[in-house]
């Protein structure tokens, strides 16, 4: 279990806890966040759970796909530390994560 703290862009917090093993995404959906819509389920088939994945964090991530890279694309914020959440997996060693949810996705 890892608490993850989701940003929005108006600077409201919420930190949830995800069990180890889940998506980012899913723990997000479950628990209601503003912004994370995960319209395909998961499916890495549209944007619409991207998060903003802070530097310092981003070597305890396993690197984007090609496929992450090209859903990406239609996201109309992304930048160098853009992920899609569904594709973060949930592990002891991400427990205080903080991402931002795009303001393109409230």
């Amino acid at each position: 279990m890892a608490k993850i703290t989701f940003e929005t862009a108006d600077g409201k917090e919420r930190t949830v806890d995800i069990a180890t093993g889940q998506s980012i995404m899913l723990g997000a959906v479950q628990n209601n966040v503003s912004g994370i819509d995960a319209d395909c389920g998961g499916a890495l088939s549209c944007a619409t759970c991207m998060v903003y994945v802070p530097p310092e964090w981003a070597d305890r991530l396993p690197p984007r796909t090609g496929d992450e890279d090209g859903m990406l694309q239609f996201s109309p914020h992304v930048n160098d530390t853009s992920r899609l959440s569904c594709q973060i997996t949930v592990d002891d060693t991400l427990d205080g994560l903080r991402v931002k949810v795009p303001a393109s996705q409230h």
